[in-house]
């Protein structure tokens, strides 16, 4: 059985926190939790998915190797968050690999629980649908900020969804090391040093792996302002 901390996080997740008590508690009953070292495979890109995911803690990446033999990164999920829903409810084969970022902890929800939970109230299933859709608009941010934002514009998003709070000064540890930021943002890590050496002038100040941000708001108005102007910014 979960803990009264797995119990909490798995409850808040986008998945479970609109299923009516009872079948939380039965799928919670179905799952299992393990944790993983850095670096440490969760599956592998054409392995059969039967299960659904979501992190307990820690970071885990989802990334495919290209035909050049490259990693292209194509999301990070934190605490709370959920992957493999679409592919799990089919039986298909997983499109990307995934693996442990940093040392984390993953709840593994079967397929076969969340078919059963629907099969007891219908709209159960109005939650999945809910879930994989937010996974679709991140996809489509992906692509939107890569067209339309420029480098450090991009950074400074990624900061803001790290954040705790809307307004004031604040503190956030990045997750992962900068070589996978940049695969996740679109870059290379040279671009990625630049970007945090111009989001300077926006208030952010990086000491290893924790940036400051003086004021969220001010860097929130650099996010959105036009790329033309971003890049004279620093």
């Amino acid at each position: 059985m979960p803990t009264d901390r797995q119990r909490k996080i798995a409850q808040n997740s986008l998945l479970l926190k609109s299923f009516p008590q009872e079948i939380r508690d039965m799928v919670l009953g179905m799952s299992s939790w393990r944790t993983y070292d850095r670096g440490e495979t969760l599956f592998l890109h054409g392995e059969t998915a039967q299960a659904i995911h979501i992190v307990m803690d820690g970071w885990v990446k989802l990334y495919r190797i290209a035909p050049n033999g490259g990693e292209a990164v194509v999301n990070v999920f934190a605490k709370g968050e959920s992957f493999g829903e679409a592919v799990a409810f089919r039986g298909l084969a997983y499109p990307v690999s995934a693996e442990a970022v940093t040392a984390c902890e993953v709840m593994r929800i079967p397929s076969t629980a969340i078919l059963e939970a629907m099969r007891k109230d219908p709209d159960i299933a109005v939650s999945v649908v809910a879930s994989t859709f937010i996974h679709l608009h991140s996809l489509v941010s992906q692509l939107e900020q890569l067209k339309a934002q420029t480098g450090p514009q991009r950074v400074a998003e990624f900061l803001l969804e790290l954040c705790e709070q809307e307004s004031g000064s604040c503190e956030v540890t990045l997750p992962y090391d900068k070589f996978l930021i940049a695969g996740r943002l679109g870059m290379k890590p040279e671009s990625l040093s630049r970007s945090f050496a111009r989001l300077k002038s926006a208030g952010v100040r990086i000491n290893r792996n924790h940036a400051e941000i003086k004021d969220i708001e001010r860097l929130r108005a650099f996010s959105e302002e036009d790329p033309v102007d971003a890049w004279t910014k620093g």
